[in-house]
């Protein structure tokens, strides 16, 4: 802040865990060191400060002991990194998206840019869904022929003899199954 002289003065924030009052005398959420935030959003220490690096997030301000302080809503933008990496999105991608929404001439803009983005990756995980669901039931289906193993097989057969196991003969084998018999 500039003070009526034009010098700056640094503002202290409330440490972390001390609510702040505010003017109308009800109570701020307390601000966050680094330490609190990642325990908070279950990131290590290093992951905060690397994402403060990047600009993905930044402090409100420095605690008396010059301890980094975020606020309430850091968390939230955390939890938002992670679920887009949990989309494929790398750090790099994820600052390209705070950088345009922070440089868009309009709010309507920046949100159009969110929704394409997040339509592309709603086709992907529907996609991989699909995938996913597929896989499911071919790994109940094998499970299903390796249960009839344990019941019909004999010890004495050697993993060799299962290519050619009669023991099976109404059942298609799964790919899982047929591929290990390979």
């Amino acid at each position: 802040m500039s003070s009526p002289s034009g010098r700056f003065h640094l503002t202290l924030a409330t440490p972390a865990n001390e609510p702040s009052p505010r003017s109308d005398g009800s109570e701020e959420q307390p601000l966050l060191r680094v330490g609190d935030l990642a325990k908070v959003t279950g990131k290590t220490v290093r992951a905060i400060h690397h994402y403060e690096e990047l600009g993905l997030i930044e402090p409100v301000g420095r605690s008396k002991g010059h301890y980094r302080l975020f606020d309430h809503e850091t968390p939230v933008r955390i939890r938002w990194i992670s679920k887009l990496q949990s989309l494929g999105l790398s750090l790099t991608e994820i600052r390209a998206l705070v950088k345009n929404r922070q440089t868009s001439e309009s709010a309507q803009q920046a949100a159009q840019a969110l929704r394409r983005m997040y339509e592309e990756r709603l086709v992907e995980v529907k996609t991989r869904l699909k995938e996913l669901s597929a896989l499911e039931r071919e790994l109940e289906a094998s499970l299903t022929y390796l249960d009839a193993c344990s019941t019909s097989c004999t010890p004495e057969l050697v993993p060799t003899n299962c290519a050619q196991c009669d023991r099976h003969p109404d059942e298609h084998e799964p790919d899982l199954i047929s591929g290990a018999m390979v």
